[in-house]
């Protein structure tokens, strides 16, 4: 049975709204014949979390048992997935129902590798903020998002943190980025520009606002433009390698992930 992985970096000192997280994972219902699958990860030096995933039955959890940092406490969830797909989840962060149904549909009936659905701002009262979407709905070639962001300062028109990706097109690109600060962003830059995606209109996920967010801590900020300088140094290095990513197909389960050089047969990459 094809499988969605929900993946998830956890951490306990900022895990105060985990409940209503592991709510939504509960409450998604895929169409027949997939399977989901929760990969969550803690990251930190004394792990207290374990405990409560065992109420959760799609729970996959591991513990690093040291601090890392979110990078790297998402790749070794990646390590753990055994779907075909992976879906990013934050541990504040909503899934809306239906939100990984609604995404998998862009990849039975088209050659994508990444899919993210709206998302509204859930704000500390509990109200939402929608926002509009700076890219055009439906199919986006792969390059177009990255032009945008270089078009407008190396600003990205797409919340990495409701993705629904290709797993081995995710680990072809290296998984999430090996920097502090937009390590998801930085994968992001990689996998657009390298694959066509689906921007979808209706709201799959909530954001969470909250006083307590990882992103908002100054140090995190004072890192945000060397985040985005990596993605568009990224961008440009895969443009100078001439790489794509193979169609997978559209009624694929899994992406046919090799790497292929526009002007070279794929042997010459052995």
């Amino acid at each position: 049975m094809p499988t969605v992985s929900i993946i998830t970096a956890a951490y306990a000192p900022k895990a105060d709204f985990l409940r209503a997280t592991a709510d939504s994972v509960s409450a998604q219902v895929l169409p027949a014949g997939w399977d989901v699958e929760w990969v969550v990860q803690e990251d930190g030096a004394d792990p207290s979390l374990a405990g409560f995933f065992e109420g959760v039955p799609e729970a996959r959890y591991g513990a690093n048992g040291v601090r890392l940092g979110i990078s790297a406490t998402r790749n070794l969830a990646l390590s753990r997935a055994s779907g075909e797909l992976v879906q990013v989840l934050d541990h504040d962060d909503v899934l809306l129902p239906g939100a990984v149904a609604t995404l998998l549909t862009a990849f039975e009936h088209h050659d994508v590798h990444w899919a993210v659905g709206a998302a509204d701002d859930l704000l500390p009262d509990g109200t939402r903020k929608a926002w509009d979407s700076a890219l055009p709905f439906g199919l986006v070639e792969a390059g177009a998002v990255n032009a945008w962001a270089e078009a407008h300062g190396g600003n990205w028109p797409v919340h990495c943190a409701g993705l629904l990706m290709r797993t081995d097109s995710l680990r072809a690109v290296g998984g999430w980025a090996s920097s502090p600060a937009d390590d998801d962003l930085i994968a992001f830059a990689a996998l657009s520009e390298l694959g066509a995606g689906w921007n979808e209109e209706r709201v799959t996920w909530l954001y969470r606002q909250h006083a307590g967010q990882t992103t908002r801590s100054d140090a995190l900020a004072a890192l945000r433009d060397v985040g985005r300088l990596m993605a568009l140094q990224r961008v440009a290095a895969l443009r100078t390698a001439g790489l794509t990513l193979a169609p997978p197909g559209p009624a694929a389960r899994s992406a046919d992930v090799r790497l292929l050089a526009n002007s070279k047969p794929p042997a010459s990459l052995g």
